[in-house]
């Protein structure tokens, strides 16, 4: 049987590494299946003694993940914000706490929720020709599963700001130089380095890894619990607005969003 419950998340069992493929065509996108479908897979890992390394990639050669499927906040529905608020903070949070290592290849764009799903990963390979962004502002949103809180303490407060209030995007070059990033990589082979990074895991004690990799989390976390609670709060109260409807809406109808500030 195999331990991933949707068929958007691809599981192979590769020696002690558990290889997950986001696979939701066309941008690999999140939503109210594929969240609690990661969620439940990270939990089932974690009962899987011999496995002591993740590595998560996109399908297809363009995208790592686009993020959150917008369709889904196009009638501006708080209700459907809140699910899917919390299915974020569930699914990604599970993964940050995965008790082995867990690595992101990012083979494509990374934009929004993909690169939130990233950054709750211990460490990160990017391909040479990827892209990084956190652009949920130009669309009347923000980051709500970890974006503005992980993206500030992986490369400082200058950087996270640059990204979400500017919405600069940013390439894997610079990604690394700012420490978004610990490698990039030729196109095509973020994969196989990622694999041989989990492989390397192996090598080291499973209990030591658990115990340190919970001493390096510990005083990040008491850091950033509340920030993350208060994310999903304020992407909820932005379902009271004018501007998110017509962001949403404008982005989907590939038009330029005339805000009201209201």
């Amino acid at each position: 049987m195999s331990l991933s419950n949707t068929e958007k998340l691809k599981v192979e069992i590769v020696g002690h590494v558990a290889k997950i493929t986001v696979d939701n065509p066309a941008a690999n996108t999140w939503d109210t299946e594929s969240l609690p479908g990661l969620a439940a897979l990270v939990e089932a890992l974690n009962a899987e003694k011999n496995i002591y390394a993740l590595v998560i990639t996109g399908a297809g050669q363009k995208f790592f993940s686009a993020g959150a499927d917008l369709k889904i906040f196009a009638d501006g529905d708080p209700e459907a914000a809140g699910k899917m608020a919390a299915y974020f903070g569930q699914a990604f949070e599970t993964l940050a706490d995965f008790r082995g290592v867990s690595i992101a290849a990012i083979n494509g764009f990374a934009m929004g929720g993909g690169l939130e799903v990233a950054m709750a990963c211990d460490i990160r390979i990017a391909e040479e020709q990827a892209q990084l962004a956190l652009p949920e502002a130009k669309v009347g949103l923000l980051p709500c599963a970890g974006g503005t809180q992980r993206l500030t303490q992986l490369v400082g407060e200058g950087w996270a700001k640059r990204m979400i209030l500017c919405g600069e995007r940013i390439k894997a070059d610079k990604a690394e130089c700012i420490g978004l990033v610990e490698e990039v990589v030729a196109t095509g082979t973020a994969l196989e380095r990622a694999m041989a990074l989990a492989e390397q895991v192996g090598e080291q004690s499973p209990i030591s890894v658990t115990a340190c990799k919970k001493l390096i989390h510990s005083a990040r976390d008491i850091c950033i619990a509340q920030g993350l609670e208060d994310e999903r709060s304020e992407f909820v109260a932005l379902f009271s607005t004018e501007d998110q409807r017509e962001g949403v809406n404008a982005f989907l109808e590939k038009r330029k969003p005339e805000w009201k500030n209201a």
